[in-house]
């Protein structure tokens, strides 16, 4: 089962200017930066696309051209990407709940149907045709969000959160969030357009039992430093 059973689309976070890995992203956007071969943001794009994802939204503000330069519209691949560009500088990113507020058109043009939100830097395995299920459940209103999570890597052992009975919790904080989740537009209709982060906010809807999780235990890799891009 794959997410053409609904027309989910994907925000890819590219706005941010990467400061960890400085020198690298003063001149290239950090997810314009090649691991193995292959730019980090392609790791995402491919593997949703596996999953049945057609529709992309990157958000850009540092270096800002340099994206639609590199990744034009994603027809050549049978695609379609479109940019939700904050601004040219870093100092005009939005967050990741700002850029999502902005992005909100792009993602659910009927207001109703649910988008997958993932970071540009990261390089997984994870089967985003496996979110169809989660996504059907978010579209009748059984759930606002629903986040993907990993053990705890050794650059963050203090966690973000918990995952109790399917539900994703404060607390205790042994499970680090990944950077990938699946979102009901609903909740950001009223999310003013500024610079915010998604933590804590989010975390209201967590508290309310709104927000259901799973721990993916494949390939995942946060490549936020240029030792971590050599290694």
């Amino acid at each position: 089962m794959d997410l053409l059973n609904l027309p989910v689309r994907a925000l890819i976070l590219g706005a941010g200017r990467g400061k960890r890995m400085r020198p690298l992203s003063d001149r290239t956007p950090k997810p314009l930066l090649r691991y193995c071969g292959k730019r980090l943001i392609d790791w995402q794009i491919e593997a949703m696309a596996r999953g049945g994802v057609r529709h992309f939204v990157v958000n850009t503000a540092h270096l800002a051209d340099q994206f639609p330069a590199a990744l034009g519209n994603g027809s050549d691949r049978g695609l379609m990407i479109e940019y939700s560009r904050e601004g040219d500088t870093e100092a005009d990113a939005l967050e990741t709940l700002g850029g999502i507020a902005r992005a909100l058109p792009l993602l659910s043009p009927d207001g109703q149907t649910p988008f997958i939100v993932a970071a540009g830097d990261i390089v997984t395995d994870f089967d985003y045709g496996a979110l169809a299920a989660r996504a059907g459940k978010l579209a009748r209103g059984e759930a606002d969000a629903h986040l993907v999570l990993v053990e705890n890597p050794s650059f963050h052992p203090q966690g973000d959160m918990a995952l109790t009975d399917g539900l994703v919790r404060r607390a205790p904080r042994q499970y680090t969030f990944a950077s990938i989740g699946l979102y009901s537009p609903r909740i950001f209709r009223d999310v003013e357009i500024r610079p915010c982060k998604l933590f804590p906010w989010l975390y209201r809807f967590c508290d309310q039992g709104r927000v259901t999780g799973e721990v993916f235990r494949g390939l995942w890799k946060n490549i936020g430093t240029p030792q971590q891009l050599e290694d």
